[in-house]
């Protein structure tokens, strides 16, 4: 049976872990894997631009032995030309994976859906799996297990971050707040509040969306923000936004009312002074490098367990 990663909650708690476990192995032994995917073929489907995401699977790739296509479709957008359905069919007659990274789900769900090979969404509007399940290997790495934490998360939570931070926390059990401005176009979607509380009912995870940003940095682990102007939202809406997120801006305060070992996260790209201070994001909590650094191990256990070689 193929196997996609369109979000996060598409593998168990058990698959999620044994990932991150492959990855921290990988990270140790790089050498040990330099021939795994000898001879086989990534495909990556881009509509939006990302530093992080293109380096690491071209990297990644690479160092499995494997080779990746870097193809642009921001210019010839997935179903004008042909529908999505043959180009799914027609690339999974050259490649073994397909990997894309687009604006709207609907897209990688149908590449999914009439591919022939496993598909890995590296972004879309609904989701974001590599970049969280390396960031749980981060926390892994620095709190030594990833049981009974609290994660708090600050600004934009209409966010496909925001959404799988959320399923992550819902499948490990754990205390989760989203803390945001109280208006839909800043809150999670229903549909997705749906799913996590269908995920939590059977692991006693906690997680809520609350206003107040000192109730959320209480007793958390892990403090952790995103963009305020993520790709595609357009210019003129800055300043707009900037006013709605301040209160939520993760500065000094915010992470003194954390656990005095608590770490700092964010995804980046990041703006100083927007949804971090300077002093934050730079100073001794923060482990956002660690953390775009483990995008290139996560990649190749991702790809690894998608191709069964593990």
């Amino acid at each position: 049976m193929i196997r996609h990663l369109l979000k996060v909650s598409d593998f168990s708690k058990a698959e999620c872990e044994k990932v991150i476990n492959k990855s921290i192995e990988l990270k140790k032994n790089p050498k040990k894997f330099t021939s795994t995917l000898e001879g086989e073929t990534l495909l990556m489907l881009f509509e939006k631009p990302s530093l992080r995401t293109r380096i690491s699977f071209e990297t990644g790739m690479q160092q499995l032995g494997g080779h990746a296509i870097f193809y642009s479709i921001k210019d010839s957008p997935l179903g004008k030309k042909e529908n999505i359905s043959d180009t799914a069919k027609v690339a999974s007659r050259f490649v073994n994976i397909i990997a894309a990274r687009v604006f709207k789900r609907q897209d990688i769900w149908d590449l999914a859906k009439y591919a022939d090979v496993p598909v890995i969404n590296m972004l879309d509007d609904f989701a974001h799996p590599c970049q969280i399940l390396g960031d749980f290997q981060t926390i892994k790495e620095k709190k030594n297990n990833l049981e009974n934490m609290k994660l708090s998360y600050f600004g934009d939570a209409h966010n496909n971050v925001t959404y799988d931070l959320m399923r992550m926390c819902a499948i490990l059990g754990w205390r989760m707040d989203v803390t945001c401005p109280n208006a839909p176009e800043y809150s999670p979607e229903q549909i997705v509040l749906e799913e996590i509380s269908d995920l939590s009912r059977g692991t006693g995870a906690e997680v809520k969306v609350v206003h107040d940003a000192k109730e959320a940095a209480r007793d958390s682990d892990i403090v952790y923000t995103d963009s305020w102007m993520s790709y595609g939202i357009p210019q003129e809406q800055e300043e707009e936004r900037k006013k709605a997120f301040m209160p939520y801006q993760v500065n000094s305060s915010t992470m003194k009312a954390a656990k005095p070992d608590a770490i700092f996260m964010n995804c980046l790209p990041a703006m100083r002074e927007y949804e971090q201070t300077t002093e934050v994001i730079d100073g001794p909590q923060s482990i956002v490098f660690d953390q775009a650094e483990n995008r290139l191990h996560i990649q190749k256990a991702i790809m690894l367990f998608l191709r069964e070689k593990f």
